[in-house]
């Protein structure tokens, strides 16, 4: 198949029916090391977490090698090696709440080839409306981007480098626990997140890969720590390079003077730029 021919994809939809029940709440806060009490019927979701339901049910049969589900169905059946998460952007309408059953509904809005310095590319964007019980709750746009095998991909870490001097800022030190956990949370079976030596020996990375969505998770939190009684409603971030375990990493914000912004990113222990991200605050 050919790019045009992916693009056919395009406006395809698919929907998903869940509960947001508690114990994946409950799990999450303890992976991020939140001191949270256990959450109630009735309490809002905090933002992004709606990603603990509509999970990624393959059977085990219908996965490939890499663990992701087999390539074709709902997404464009993208040859390409690698996919990965590579940004987004969010608006919080109203919160969902604990006990509630929760809709998805997800359609393909675009399907991009282009040529990256480490070969081709693939973008697909997946529009999600998330809907609770008093109607539309978040409306979300999921970059993901396919990619060939580079021959070295840890040479890819952006140069970016980041400040410094962040006011908000946080060193997490990733280990394979903290990433067993959020991919068991989230039903992920991409092994370059959980299998050693299959991340180092077949997809060339130094380590296991962070995940994207927990970095993004990871900053939303940084906001709620130091401003817990303010509202998120709208938030954007963006990929810029691999994370591993083992080697430490920060999350840091800074607040805007009078906009309602918080700028926010993710640095390396080299200082180089792996996330940035912006949130809005009401």
């Amino acid at each position: 198949m050919t790019p045009d021919d992916w693009r056919a994809w395009i406006g395809r939809t698919e929907s998903r029916v869940d509960h947001a029940s508690a114990t994946p709440v409950a799990a999450l806060a303890a992976t991020l090391d939140r001191d949270d009490p256990w959450p109630c019927v009735g309490d809002p979701l905090p933002p992004l977490w709606h990603w603990l339901y509509f999970l990624p049910l393959a059977r085990q049969s219908e996965l490939g090698p890499d663990g992701h589900p087999r390539r074709g169905g709902f997404l464009p059946p993208v040859p390409l090696p690698r996919r990965m998460w590579a940004g987004g952007r969010l608006q919080f309408l109203q919160p969902l709440h604990i006990g509630e059953r929760i809709e998805r509904t997800s359609r393909i809005v675009d399907v991009t080839a282009k040529a990256g310095r480490s070969g081709a590319l693939v973008f697909v964007v997946v529009r999600h409306e998330i809907l609770g019980e008093r109607g539309l709750a978040i409306s979300e746009e999921h970059d993901i981007v396919y990619r060939d095998v580079s021959p070295s991909p840890s040479a890819t870490v952006s140069a970016a480098s980041v400040p410094t001097d962040a006011p908000w800022t946080r060193t997490i030190v990733p280990d394979d626990v903290l990433l067993f956990r959020y991919s068991a949370l989230t039903f992920n079976g991409h092994r370059i997140h959980y299998d050693r030596r299959y991340v180092t020996d077949v997809e060339g990375y130094p380590g296991l890969v962070v995940h994207g969505p927990l970095i993004a998770t990871l900053l939303v939190d940084l906001v709620r720590r130091h401003r817990p009684q303010a509202t998120i409603t709208a938030f954007e971030f963006r990929a810029r390079s691999p994370l591993f375990d083992g080697a430490p990493f920060t999350i840091n914000a800074r607040e805007g003077v009078d906009t309602g912004r918080v700028a926010l990113w993710a640095a390396n222990a080299h200082g180089d730029l792996a996330m940035d991200a912006t949130a809005t605050l009401a």
